[in-house]
C-alpha cells in the first residue's frame, strides 16, 4: 500500500485522495499552512507544511494537491525534496497508453484518456474525463481541466491552464503560462503569457510573468 502525504487540503485534495484510494494507496496526512497546529481528523494527520520533514519516511511519498499552477510551482520549489519522493497518481478508471510517459508528482483524474506517445511532465493535472490524444507534449505544472480534448500533436507549455471543455485542433502550440478560457476552441497557436477565450480562441490579455 503506497502511503501519500498531500500538500494542500482543499476540494482538489479530496479528488486526489479518491485517486490514491483507487490505486489501493492511502493518504496518511494533509498538510496546509492554514493550519497552525497539528491534529488528526478522519484518521488523517493534519497540520502546517513544516511537519513534512517529520512525516516523510522512507515508505512515504508526496503529491502537491494545489490546483493553481503558479502556487503549486512555488510550493514545489519551497519543499525542495528529491524527485523520487513524489508520487504519480493515476485513477484506475483512466486509460493510459503503454507508450505514454507521465512525470512525477502528476495526477491523472477519473475517466481521462492518454493516448499513444504522449508525454506529460511533472506536477501536472489531467482532470476528469479529459482526452489527450497521440503524440501530445504537456509540460510541467500544467492543468488540463475536465472534459477538455487535445487532439494529436498538441504542445502545451509549462504552467498553462486549459479550461473546462476546451477543444484544441491537431498540431497547435500553446506557449508557457497561458490560460485558455472554458469552452474555447483553439485553432491557432497561442503565444506565451496570454489569456485566450472564445470560438475560435483569441488572445484578450497579456501577462508580465507567470501567474
Amino acid at each position: 500500500m503506497e502511503k501519500i502525504i498531500l500538500i494542500g487540503d482543499s476540494g482538489h485534495a479530496k479528488v486526489i485522495e479518491d485517486c490514491v484510494l483507487s490505486q489501493g494507496g492511502k493518504v496518511i496526512a494533509k498538510l496546509d499552512d492554514r493550519y497552525t497546529e497539528r491534529f488528526r481528523n478522519d484518521l488523517i494527520e493534519r497540520g502546517p507544511i513544516e511537519l513534512l520533514n517529520e512525516l516523510l519516511l522512507d515508505d512515504v511519498k508526496v503529491v502537491v494537491s494545489i490546483g493553481s499552477n503558479s502556487i503549486r510551482k512555488k510550493v514545489v520549489d519551497r519543499l525542495s525534496i528529491a524527485p523520487d519522493k513524489y508520487a504519480t497518481v493515476i485513477h484506475r478508471s483512466s486509460i493510459i497508453s503503454n507508450s505514454a510517459q507521465i512525470g512525477y508528482g502528476t495526477v491523472i483524474m477519473p475517466g481521462s484518456v492518454i493516448n499513444a506517445d504522449t508525454t506529460i511532465g511533472n506536477h501536472s493535472i489531467i482532470n476528469s474525463s479529459s482526452v489527450v490524444e497521440h503524440e501530445c507534449s504537456i509540460a510541467d505544472f500544467t492543468h488540463i481541466s475536465p472534459s477538455s480534448v487535445l487532439t494529436g500533436n498538441v504542445q502545451v507549455g509549462e504552467g498553462s491552464h486549459i479550461g473546462a471543455g476546451v477543444s484544441i485542433i491537431p498540431g497547435i502550440v500553446i506557449g508557457p503560462w497561458v490560460t485558455i478560457g472554458a469552452g474555447a476552441t483553439v485553432i491557432t497557436n497561442i503565444e506565451a503569457y496570454t489569456t485566450a477565450v472564445g470560438i475560435p480562441a483569441k488572445v484578450i490579455k497579456r501577462k508580465k510573468a507567470y501567474q
